[in-house]
Order: C-alpha cells, then structure tokens, then sequence
C-alpha cells in the first residue's frame, strides 16, 4: 500500500465526483447533503512510466504498482465535531488516513445548491477547519485526562506526553491547526498515536469550471494556501469524469480544447507523494516487478523491513542498481560487470528509482 487519502469538504462540493474520477467507480452522486453516509473505499494503482519501462526489459509474470486508497467521507457542516450530520462518525473515518485532499467549491452553478447559499471558498474552507479543529480539541483534552489520572507513578514518559499535549491543546484552543505549531521530532512522535486531523499534510483541489468567477475564486484560494503554505490543485472535475470514459484519441481531442496539460489523478499523486515526502524503490525480477513507496531518507533495512520483517531481521546487504543504469544496459550481468551494481549495509539511503534486491539469513 503507498497511502491513504481522505476526501473531505462540504456538500455539493464535487468530492463523490472526485472519487468517481480517481477510482473510475460508482459512487453516489446527488444534488443534496450526506448523499454519501458510508464511506467510499477506492485503491488505485499509482501509474509510474518506470515500472512499464523495467517490464519491456524483464518481461515478468506479474506487475504490481504502488497504490493509493482514497477514503470519500460525507460532506461536512459546521457542528460536524459535535455529531451535527453524524460529523463525528465521518471524520473518525479518516483519522488514519496520511492526507487529506480538501475538496472546495470554485464554481457558480445555479442547478448544484450550496448548503449556505453562496460560493465563498474562504468561508467553506474555515467552517471545515473549525470543525477539525474542535474535534482534535476533544480528542486532545480527553487524552490529557486519561494521562493524568496516571500521574501518580512518577512516570517521566506520561510527563512527557502530558507536556506535549498541553502545548497542542493551548494551540487548538486558539482555533489553529496544528500543523502550524513548532514541534520537534520526537515531540511529532510523541502525539502520533492520536491521529490529529489538523496535523495532516494538506492539499486543496478547487473543483472549477470555464467561466470566470471560478478565476476569481481560484485567485482567492491560491492566496489562502500561500499562507498556510498549502498546495492547491485546479480540477475540472465533471469534464475530467467525462474524460476517463472516453477512448486515447477522443481524450486527447478534449484535453486540448480545454487545456488541461495532465489527469488530476496523476497531480493528486505527484502532490500526495511530495506532501509526504515519498519516493519509490523496486524489486525487479523475471517472477515479478513491484514498486514501493517508503520515506525520502529511509536506510537499506527500513527498506526491506517495509517488504517483510524476516527482511529487516535477516538483514545480510544490499544490492543496488541505478534505474538509469538497468535502462542503459538493460541486463544485470552486465551491470555487474562493469561496477554499476553496488553492494550496500544497512545504514545506505535508498534513493529514488533504486532497484534492490537485498541478501538476509533468518
């Protein structure tokens, strides 16, 4: 598994849209609230040209991509933290999720209703931020609780966890996410347990279409996210979910004539993967090729404990060759012939592209 996504936003915002168009699936769409009231699953496999590449060399039986899991929750409202709309059944939904994909409305449709009558994209985004804020201030405050009905042991890791969770209840308290309070690594380590919404990797996809106000409100988005130091992602998700039904020729046609330079399934994954600092290494071999996705500074034996922990347990080395290098001479042996095939420890840092194939003994 690469990651998960949860898709979240107000009503009517176009987010079962977005899912249909990244899983090409069926999922509810309507024109009125909590149209979808369990969540949506898709797993989409994440299209790397790499790995299509290595196949044309190796022929394997099988291929496996990285993917991706997006998780479409209901649309929010405000009291959503405090169960208005079953608010807080739909964001425990997606407390384990990696990321978030913010879906916000930028365009004027008189056919499509807005919960609250008007399209403002700031509006909406604060009303879905409150809501995630106040959940995080419950969960947070309850955690603290539970922790100092334990102080009585003297335990300086309870201490620690209370002094942490402190700091972030007295952030949430001033209505600020989380993700824009300074903590140290080992303080982000301390709170993980707790899933914190706000603390997410956040991106914004703004739902357009071709007529101005949605330049206007785009500009306003933009202008928001440059603050938050966000992302935002432009979609013209009902044309887009159009496009994926057609066949290479007539989307081509069509992507032309609206000018969109690329799917927003592969921007949502080159975002996803950047927001989370991701890279993919493969495992190459005529049985099969199978990309995986772990963290940009990730050492040899995180690598192999994230293929089996008998990997990381065994752990004897490394073998490493440069994607380049295997599409350059196109055979191992003569790979290995030359030196460009490295033998590595368990303190090497996989890099991106790498294909490894690792010796253990258990």
């Amino acid at each position: 598994m690469g990651f998960k996504c949860g898709i979240i936003g107000l009503p009517n915002v176009g987010k079962s849209t977005l899912f249909n168009l990244l899983t090409k699936g069926n999922s509810a769409i309507a024109n009125f609230p909590f149209c979808t009231i369990k969540p949506n699953i898709g797993i989409v496999s994440v299209f790397d040209e790499r790995i299509n590449n290595l196949a044309n060399i190796l022929a394997p039986k099988k291929i496996i991509n990285a993917s991706i899991e997006f998780i479409d929750i209901a649309g929010l409202v405000k009291g959503a933290a405090q169960g208005e709309g079953l608010g807080n059944q739909f964001l425990n939904n997606i407390r384990d999720t990696h990321a978030i994909a913010h879906v916000v409305r930028c365009f004027k449709n008189d056919n499509i209703t807005h919960i609250y009558n008007i399209i403002n994209p700031i509006k909406d985004i604060d009303i879905i931020n409150t809501e995630l804020i106040l959940s995080d201030f419950d969960l947070c405050e309850n955690a603290i609780l539970q922790l100092e009905k334990k102080t009585m042991f003297n335990n300086r890791d309870i201490e620690k966890k209370i002094y942490v969770l402190k700091k972030c209840f007295n952030h949430l308290k001033n209505f600020s996410m989380l993700k824009t309070l300074d903590l140290h690594q080992d303080e982000q380590e301390i709170i993980d347990y707790l899933h914190f919404l706000t603390i997410k990797p956040t991106m914004y996809i703004a739902n357009i279409n071709e007529e101005k106000e949605s330049e206007y409100f785009l500009n306003q988005l933009y202008i928001k996210a440059n603050q938050e130091k966000s992302i935002v992602i432009p979609i013209y998700a009902n044309l887009e979910l159009d496009l994926v039904k057609m066949n290479d020729e007539e989307q081509k046609s069509f992507m032309e004539a609206f000018n969109i330079k690329i799917l927003s399934l592969k921007k949502i994954i080159s975002s996803g993967y950047n927001l989370l600092n991701l890279i993919t290494f493969f495992t190459a071999g005529k049985k099969e090729i199978r990309a995986w996705p772990i963290l940009k500074g990730s050492t040899s034996v995180q690598a192999a404990h994230k293929i089996h922990t008998d990997f990381s347990k065994g752990f004897i080395r490394a073998q490493i060759i440069k994607y380049t290098d295997f599409i350059k001479y196109k055979n191992e042996t003569k790979i290995k012939e030359i030196g460009k095939c490295r033998i590595e420890g368990k303190e090497y840092h996989i890099e991106d592209g790498d294909i490894v194939h690792f010796l253990f003994n258990i």
